[in-house]
């Protein structure tokens, strides 16, 4: 299936000169949303994944289908002041300013084996800061799953030491 003809391309968004790459089309077509996950799933399997972790929110539609195809726990990571019992924070760099991720501080077990996933690589800074609180836990990363990269940003640079599988290149 060619899943590059499920994304559609709309231009000037969010802002202006931005091609956005828009994954909706392909989550809304069963079969290729399946055979996406799919394909992440056989990576994931073969780095032997216990746990998958995914940033909000679209990190969400990849990691928990994932983490359910391969009968694994799923554990989210959200904005700070989201989750509801105790939690481990850190700060990263946006484009323009900070930002705050929080994990809960029981999430992950000491050496838990963790595939990070999320819709996009583009920077790398939300998975760098996904990354950071998995091994803040005391968990492996042993993967990173994405459906789309834009190669141009050069994300997959910040993410060392372990695999990282994207389904289409941009």
């Amino acid at each position: 299936m060619n899943l590059y003809s499920k994304i559609r391309e709309v231009q000037d968004f969010p802002k202006a000169g931005i091609l956005f790459r828009d994954i909706t089309p392909l989550l809304s077509d069963g079969p290729a949303y399946k055979e996406a996950i799919e394909q992440l799933s056989r990576f994931a399997k073969d780095c032997q994944a216990q746990l998958i972790v995914g940033p909000e929110a679209r990190g969400y539609v990849v990691g928990a289908p994932l983490a359910y195809a391969l009968g694994i726990g799923f554990i989210p990571v959200r904005k700070r002041g989201k989750l509801p019992a105790k939690t481990v924070a850190i700060e990263y760099q946006l484009e323009y300013g900070t930002d705050v991720l929080e994990i809960h501080e029981d999430a992950i077990a000491p050496g838990q084996r963790v595939v990070v996933a999320d819709d996009l690589l583009a920077t790398g800074g939300t998975m760098k800061a996904t990354v950071d609180l998995v091994q803040k836990l005391g968990g492996e990363v042993v993967g990173a799953a994405f459906l789309i990269e834009l190669q141009e940003l050069g994300g997959r640079n910040k993410l060392t030491g372990f695999p990282v599988k994207t389904l289409l290149q941009y």
